[in-house]
């Protein structure tokens, strides 16, 4: 089950978000368990990052790996303001770049990195295909 939670930001999911992003998780050869979206704003994810990864720096998503064997679990924090202000540097609208980080965090948790040049590479190039597979069938 894929739940989405607000804290102090307005809802801005779409309906048809829980089915694209079950779509990736299963493309993957994974199963879906509990996934819970926290959507905040900057100083909520940035005192997480603060108390949880003793980070104090601002950022997009914060994921926290519960996943058993194939089945996916976590709980995923996103700043809604994060998100907003990159959309805005990379020329993207908010919604496109809000599907990115949604996706971004599931590809994590379903095995990809972005630490190397070459796994930068390949998680930029699965976001494109999971983005361009919700155009295609959930727009």
């Amino acid at each position: 089950m894929i739940q989405f939670f607000f804290e102090d930001v307005e809802n801005t999911i779409q309906p048809n978000y829980t089915n694209w992003l079950e779509d990736l998780i299963l493309t993957e050869g994974k199963k879906l368990g509990e996934i819970n979206y926290i959507l905040c704003d900057d100083e909520y994810l940035l005192k997480i990052n603060q108390d949880f990864l003793q980070h104090d720096y601002y950022t997009d998503i914060i994921t926290f790996d519960k996943v058993k064997g194939k089945t996916i679990n976590a709980d995923i924090f996103v700043s809604l303001q994060r998100v907003i202000d990159n959309a805005e540097q990379i020329g993207k609208s908010n919604d496109e770049e809000l599907r990115r980080v949604l996706a971004h965090g599931l590809l994590h948790l379903v095995g990809y990195k972005d630490k190397s040049e070459a796994e930068q590479t390949e998680m930029r190039s699965k976001e494109d295909f999971y983005l361009a597979l919700f155009s295609e069938k959930y727009l």
